[in-house]
């Protein structure tokens, strides 16, 4: 008769449980070894404040959904966001401006040294349906009125106009100096302009001036009849809008030299002249670079341009400039 300790009887057991549980663990970790991980990181977008509804509505979600990293932007006039980042106020990874100059003056401080550009975005008079003015507004989009009419009825005295500030953005720029190109194009009166900006062209302090991003919610409001709006802008945000012709609109690459025609000094000093209105995209600095790099790739790439085209803007081949361009953006541009 043979008489088992209780106590040794266990063992063998426990050590086959533990010698099972080691196999589940390293079945566990051999599993989990061939997930890849996650990309960790944030894409940190500064971008023209025209650029606002269609990147936190539309890109920014898209890019986080196909490429897993964050994204987290800033709306603001594309000087500005320019001025900012040179005085360290503000730290974004990526810049989307309105025309190379705000990304040209990063530069010298080795921010960055190349930009793509990939889209117009022309230029219309967004107007309130509401506005004592309505009934114009409406003829002049349908062209029952003339162009001209436009340029008349903003002379009024007690029309509310708002715009930008032409020394901190693009389009506040861009606004004055379709004014010039129309008093140009059909010969109005010389004061035109002024009348309309109800100031001089560099002035900060005109009562048309508005921030960027408060523009349009003003219109919106029915506190302004009329407002400078670019297409994706009126479109995005179902803006009533006006058409310009595109010999003013400074939407048409191919007519950079008409747009050229025109010019004004800012209060800098530094000459505002006609030309195309670009979107530029670029990376700045190193902070989640990979995150950056895929951003802008997304931007430029098939799927990023059918979202920019849905949402109004005149795709335009893209183009480079610059140098050190980073090889997942180089990559994109090379898929045709």
């Amino acid at each position: 008769m043979i008489i088992t300790n209780s106590r040794s009887g266990r063992r063998p057991w426990r050590l086959l449980v533990i010698a099972c549980a080691g196999l589940v663990a390293v079945g566990c970790s051999s599993s989990s070894s061939s997930t890849p991980a996650k990309p960790s990181g944030t894409a940190n977008v500064a971008y023209a404040g025209s650029l606002a509804n269609l990147n936190e509505k539309v890109i920014g979600p898209a890019f986080t959904k196909a490429t897993h990293y964050s994204y987290l932007g800033r709306g603001a006039g594309s000087k500005a966001l320019s001025q900012e980042i040179l005085a360290g106020e503000i730290s974004p990874n990526v810049f989307e401006s309105i025309g190379g100059k705000p990304i040209e003056a990063l530069y010298p401080k080795k921010f960055t040294s190349w930009y793509v550009s990939f889209a117009a975005s022309p230029l219309v008079v967004a107007y309130n349906p509401n506005s004592k003015y309505a009934s114009d507004f409406k003829a002049i989009a349908s062209g029952t009125k003339p162009i001209t009419d436009l340029f008349t009825l903003m002379e009024q005295p007690g029309f509310k106009l708002g715009r930008t500030d032409p020394n901190l953005d693009p389009q506040g720029e861009a606004f004055i100096l379709m004014l010039m190109l129309a008093q140009k194009q059909y010969h109005l009166p010389a004061n035109t302009v002024t009348k309309i900006i109800q100031g001089q062209p560099a002035s900060a302090n005109s009562p048309t001036i508005f921030e960027e991003t408060a523009l349009e919610p003003r219109l919106q409001a029915g506190q302004l009849d009329a407002a400078s709006a670019y297409l994706p802008q009126a479109i995005q945000l179902h803006l009533p809008y006006i058409t310009l012709p595109n010999t003013i609109n400074q939407g048409d690459p191919a007519l950079k030299t008409t747009y050229e025609g025109v010019s004004f000094k800012l209060a800098s000093g530094d000459v505002a002249q006609g030309k195309p209105l670009v979107v530029d995209i670029t990376t700045i600095g190193k902070k989640d670079q990979a995150a950056a790099d895929a951003f802008v790739a997304y931007v430029l790439s098939p799927a990023g341009l059918a979202l920019h085209k849905a949402g109004g803007y005149v795709l335009l081949p893209r183009v480079a400039s610059g140098t050190a361009i980073p090889a997942s953006v180089s990559k994109e541009l090379g898929s045709g």
